[in-house]
Protein backbone atom coordinates (compact mmCIF):
# COMPACT_ATOMS: atom_id res chain seq x y z
CA UNK A 1 0.00 0.00 0.00
CA UNK A 2 1.21 3.50 -0.79
CA UNK A 3 0.42 6.69 1.09
CA UNK A 4 -0.49 9.93 -0.67
CA UNK A 5 -1.66 13.43 0.18
CA UNK A 6 -3.51 16.00 -1.85
CA UNK A 7 -1.33 17.56 -4.51
CA UNK A 8 -3.75 20.20 -5.74
CA UNK A 9 -7.37 21.07 -6.24
CA UNK A 10 -8.54 22.65 -9.48
CA UNK A 11 -11.61 24.78 -8.90
CA UNK A 12 -13.50 25.99 -11.98
CA UNK A 13 -14.98 29.45 -11.55
CA UNK A 14 -17.31 31.40 -13.82
CA UNK A 15 -15.51 34.72 -13.22
CA UNK A 16 -11.78 34.48 -12.54
CA UNK A 17 -11.32 38.17 -11.67
CA UNK A 18 -14.17 38.07 -9.16
CA UNK A 19 -12.69 34.91 -7.67
CA UNK A 20 -9.29 36.56 -7.35
CA UNK A 21 -10.70 39.59 -5.51
CA UNK A 22 -11.96 37.15 -2.89
CA UNK A 23 -9.22 34.49 -2.89
CA UNK A 24 -6.04 36.61 -3.08
CA UNK A 25 -6.39 38.11 0.43
CA UNK A 26 -7.90 34.94 1.92
CA UNK A 27 -5.19 32.65 0.54
CA UNK A 28 -2.43 35.07 1.57
CA UNK A 29 -3.83 35.15 5.12
CA UNK A 30 -3.89 31.32 5.15
CA UNK A 31 -0.20 31.21 4.19
CA UNK A 32 -0.56 30.53 0.46
CA UNK A 33 1.49 32.38 -2.14
CA UNK A 34 0.49 33.01 -5.72
CA UNK A 35 2.85 30.67 -7.57
CA UNK A 36 1.70 31.18 -11.14
CA UNK A 37 -0.78 33.19 -13.16
CA UNK A 38 -1.87 32.46 -16.68
CA UNK A 39 -4.72 34.00 -18.65
CA UNK A 40 -7.18 31.30 -17.58
CA UNK A 41 -5.89 30.13 -14.20
CA UNK A 42 -4.07 31.13 -11.02
CA UNK A 43 -2.18 28.73 -8.77
CA UNK A 44 -1.79 29.27 -5.02
CA UNK A 45 0.47 27.04 -2.90
CA UNK A 46 1.76 26.74 0.65
CA UNK A 47 4.43 24.04 0.30
CA UNK A 48 2.00 21.27 1.25
CA UNK A 49 -0.91 21.73 -1.13
CA UNK A 50 -2.08 23.89 -4.00
CA UNK A 51 -5.37 25.45 -5.06
CA UNK A 52 -5.78 26.38 -8.70
CA UNK A 53 -8.61 28.71 -9.73
CA UNK A 54 -9.52 27.98 -13.33
CA UNK A 55 -11.74 30.11 -15.56
CA UNK A 56 -14.35 27.70 -16.89
CA UNK A 57 -15.40 27.75 -20.52
CA UNK A 58 -18.12 30.31 -21.25
CA UNK A 59 -20.55 27.63 -22.35
CA UNK A 60 -20.44 26.17 -18.80
CA UNK A 61 -20.37 29.44 -16.83
CA UNK A 62 -24.15 29.79 -16.61
CA UNK A 63 -24.70 26.39 -15.01
CA UNK A 64 -23.87 27.76 -11.58
CA UNK A 65 -22.70 25.89 -8.51
CA UNK A 66 -24.49 24.58 -5.49
CA UNK A 67 -22.76 22.49 -2.84
CA UNK A 68 -25.91 20.42 -2.27
CA UNK A 69 -25.72 19.02 -5.82
CA UNK A 70 -23.65 15.92 -6.49
CA UNK A 71 -19.99 16.83 -6.48
CA UNK A 72 -17.83 18.96 -4.23
CA UNK A 73 -19.40 20.11 -0.96
CA UNK A 74 -16.58 22.14 0.57
CA UNK A 75 -12.84 22.59 0.97
CA UNK A 76 -11.35 22.39 4.47
CA UNK A 77 -7.98 23.84 5.42
CA UNK A 78 -6.23 22.34 8.47
CA UNK A 79 -5.12 24.90 11.06
CA UNK A 80 -2.15 24.23 13.34
CA UNK A 81 -3.80 25.70 16.44
CA UNK A 82 -7.34 26.46 17.61
CA UNK A 83 -6.31 30.09 17.99
CA UNK A 84 -5.59 30.16 14.24
CA UNK A 85 -9.28 29.47 13.62
CA UNK A 86 -10.16 32.51 15.74
CA UNK A 87 -7.69 34.64 13.77
CA UNK A 88 -9.28 33.54 10.49
CA UNK A 89 -12.75 34.36 11.85
CA UNK A 90 -11.53 37.83 12.84
CA UNK A 91 -9.97 38.34 9.39
CA UNK A 92 -13.22 37.32 7.66
CA UNK A 93 -15.39 39.55 9.87
CA UNK A 94 -13.12 42.53 9.18
CA UNK A 95 -13.77 41.96 5.47
CA UNK A 96 -17.51 41.52 6.04
CA UNK A 97 -17.40 37.91 4.84
CA UNK A 98 -20.34 36.19 6.57
CA UNK A 99 -19.56 33.24 8.84
CA UNK A 100 -21.79 30.17 8.64
CA UNK A 101 -23.31 28.00 11.41
CA UNK A 102 -22.49 30.43 14.25
CA UNK A 103 -18.85 29.58 13.76
CA UNK A 104 -16.21 29.42 14.95
CA UNK A 105 -17.36 26.55 17.11
CA UNK A 106 -16.82 22.89 17.96
CA UNK A 107 -18.70 20.68 15.48
CA UNK A 108 -17.74 17.08 16.26
CA UNK A 109 -18.71 15.30 19.47
CA UNK A 110 -16.37 12.34 18.86
CA UNK A 111 -13.07 14.17 18.35
CA UNK A 112 -11.55 17.55 18.97
CA UNK A 113 -12.50 19.96 16.20
CA UNK A 114 -12.86 23.70 16.11
CA UNK A 115 -13.81 25.34 12.83
CA UNK A 116 -14.98 28.42 11.02
CA UNK A 117 -17.11 28.10 7.90
CA UNK A 118 -17.76 30.68 5.16
CA UNK A 119 -18.58 30.85 1.44
CA UNK A 120 -16.76 32.19 -1.57
CA UNK A 121 -18.57 34.46 -4.08
CA UNK A 122 -19.87 31.40 -5.96
CA UNK A 123 -21.24 29.75 -2.79
CA UNK A 124 -18.51 27.12 -2.40
CA UNK A 125 -18.27 26.46 1.33
CA UNK A 126 -14.80 26.85 2.83
CA UNK A 127 -13.67 25.69 6.26
CA UNK A 128 -10.63 26.36 8.40
CA UNK A 129 -10.47 23.68 11.05
CA UNK A 130 -8.25 22.72 13.95
CA UNK A 131 -8.61 18.97 14.33
CA UNK A 132 -5.42 17.32 15.62
CA UNK A 133 -7.00 13.85 15.55
CA UNK A 134 -7.94 14.26 11.90
CA UNK A 135 -4.40 14.17 10.51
Amino acid sequence: MIRVGFSHIDYNVADLERALRFYEPVMAFLGFAKESRQSDWVLFGNGRMKLCLVRCEKRFAGAGFHRKNPGLNHIAFQAERASDVDEVAKFLKERKIPLLYNSPAHFDTERETYAVFFEDPFRLKLEVVYSPDYL
